[in-house]
């Protein structure tokens, strides 16, 4: 039996990246998925190879009419709904505050934000009558560190950490537990398409991606969608039914600080530069 045998889920920016990786496992763990996104194509197709596991809901997150409409399909198709993957997201790296516009702003942040909102305020009541059911938030490293996403990304990503943790607060005592996933340096597509790309041709950079991130953290790959996907698996199941109000960090130590041989070799420059015989002990 799978671990999310007669579940229902949906997954927001399901059809692509992170997300499609993530409907692929709930499926394969039992899971009856909704695949939300604008992506119609992607999406459709990706619902096709699952199967009788999986259906599209073209979604925008920023809409509330939209965001209200894909919780009413999972429910009227499933009569449930256990998990609550609020994954889409995007990006657009910019040189200074001064660069940003107001139409931008109000764009990324009524999808990373408002998109969110959205999909918490519309899965509640479902998940309180049933008095179960898991919200799973993508937040990012750079809502809990300066230096890892643009100015509105990194403050988006931030208040998605601190809304979670709230609504938490709330929801655990009805039994739904809300959580959040931080990832790292994860080699996907919208990477490519933040720094102007088109999607397709964002596809093509997977490989340097790859090689490029494998360079910033202690593990010494990339981080794949598979590793957020599997951390996804475990804040819906019922392995992780006593973790709320958690921001889990995935990101093979990057936030942790200077890699090791960084400071080593810095250290042994430092200890030449200096004149000093021999090897610091």
């Amino acid at each position: 039996m799978g671990q999310l045998e007669r579940k229902a889920a949906i997954i927001t920016g399901g059809a692509s990246g992170i997300g499609a990786v993530t409907a692929r496992l709930f499926a394969a763990e039992g899971a009856d998925v909704v695949i939300a996104d604008l992506q119609d194509e992607k999406g459709q197709r990706l619902a096709a190879a699952l199967g009788s596991r999986a259906i599209y809901c073209h979604t925008d997150v920023s809409q509330e009419t939209e965001v209200q409409a894909m919780v009413g399909l999972a429910v009227s198709r499933y009569g449930r709904l256990d998990c609550l993957f609020n994954n889409a997201g995007f990006d657009r790296f910019s040189r200074g505050i001064e660069d940003i516009s107001a139409e931008w702003f109000d764009r990324l942040i009524g999808v990373l934000l408002r998109g969110v909102f959205l999909g918490m305020k519309y899965a509640a009541p479902v998940m309180k009558r049933q008095g179960s059911g898991s919200i799973v938030n993508t937040g990012s490293v750079a809502g809990l560190q300066v230096g890892y996403g643009s100015h509105l990304y990194s403050a988006a990503k931030a208040a998605v950490i601190h809304l979670t943790r709230s609504v938490a607060m709330e929801l655990g005592e009805s039994g739904v537990r809300v959580n959040c996933i931080c990832p790292g340096a994860i080699a996907t597509p919208l990477v490519g398409q933040a720094l102007g790309l088109s999607a397709e041709e964002a596809e093509g950079t997977m490989e340097t991606l790859k090689a490029w991130f494998g360079k910033f953290q202690s593990i010494p790959r990339a981080g794949m969608s598979e590793d957020i996907a599997r951390a996804a698996l475990w804040l819906a199941s019922e392995a992780s039914g006593f973790v709320n109000g958690h921001a889990l960090v995935v990101d093979g130590g990057l936030t942790g600080g200077r890699k090791w041989s960084v400071y080593q070799e810095r250290s042994l420059r430092l200890h030449s530069a200096m004149g000093m015989p021999g090897e610091p002990e």
